[in-house]
């Protein structure tokens, strides 16, 4: 943390956020901004804007500004976390849909690494992304299920290595619209939508890009199995539960490889799905993954319960 601290601006012509940068380089643009907003950065005893254009000789203050090195998670003891496995290497929870796994910055609370942060300290200092603080891999905010945490950076450093080489077996429940009599294997090379200002996957090889932005693309390959194990009906809709098994880890990749297939998950309405009333996020549960135990070196399978969704007859 940077502050009671000033500097005497040198410079004419330079924006104030971009003044404050070079002067304390070790923290952030986003926090630089913070900062200004908040009205913890004066110049020559007034408060400014971000965007104001220094002529060089103000004296610039700031009271308070936040270094990257201060960008880790928060502890939020509010937050209620479900852990299902627990041992001196590896934490394992039911995140349950509606809340993220991380949170952006240090500002924000209320996300699962929150609450796990708070009960189990040693978690904040491992990994190699200060706000991931030893998760192994993420899951959308939608999704409810199991995330792994490391407890020791030896064990995320082995299981990190497991989760590259793509040997992390990973299994999955998806409610889908329709019926479904039989499985198979999906195999696409998912991208980014570049036309939309939020996150969302596409078929990189069949879709309505122009060409130009078909070229910029950057495709990642994504394998889904899937096979039918439950049927069951909604008013007048029929609906299947799909057994759902990943080893590549492609950003919503199960939610937009079955919906390209026909297959859309049940209140998935970002990939088509109708929208169902008072259903928090999405019918898709993350229910275990099968891995090298990085203590032991056994095999492990470690499984969350069955959510709501997917109990039934």
């Amino acid at each position: 943390m940077i502050g009671p601290a000033s500097f005497v601006n040198g410079r004419s012509g330079v924006r104030l956020d971009a003044a404050l940068l070079v002067e304390y380089p070790s923290s952030t643009r986003a926090f630089v901004r913070d900062a200004i907003a908040a009205g913890d950065v004066s110049v020559d005893g007034r408060r400014a804007a971000k965007g104001l254009k220094l002529r060089g000789g103000e004296t610039v203050s700031v009271a308070k500004l936040l270094e990257e090195s201060d960008n880790r998670v928060t502890p939020d003891p509010s937050v209620q976390t479900v852990c299902v496995f627990e041992d001196g290497s590896i934490l394992a929870f039911d995140k349950p849909a509606g809340i993220p796994v991380q949170p952006l910055s240090c500002r924000e609370t209320g996300t699962l690494m929150n609450g796990v942060v708070a009960r189990f300290r040693e978690c904040a200092t491992v990994g190699d992304s200060p706000l991931m603080a030893g998760a192994l891999h993420r899951i959308d905010a939608g999704t409810s299920g199991l995330v792994l945490v490391a407890r020791t950076q030896a064990a995320f450093d082995s299981l990190r290595a497991q989760f590259s080489a793509q040997t992390v077996n990973k299994t999955y429940l998806a409610l889908v619209e329709g019926s479904v009599a039989v499985g198979g294997t999906l195999e696409n090379d998912l991208a980014h939508d570049p036309t939309l200002p939020f996150c969302k996957m596409i078929d990189a090889r069949r879709n309505r890009l122009a060409q130009a932005q078909r070229a910029a693309l950057k495709p990642l390959h994504a394998v889904t199995a899937y096979r039918p194990i439950g049927m069951t009906t909604a008013g007048n809709e029929e609906r299947t539960l799909l057994e759902v098994s990943i080893r590549t880890g492609v950003t919503h990749q199960i939610r937009a490889q079955l919906a390209l297939a026909g297959m859309h998950i049940v209140n998935d309405r970002l990939y088509g799905a109708f929208a169902v009333e008072n259903m928090a996020g999405h019918a898709l549960h993350a229910l275990s993954a099968e891995f090298v135990h990085p203590a032991s070196g056994q095999a492990a399978k470690i499984e969350t319960p069955w959510p709501a969704f997917a109990r039934f007859s």
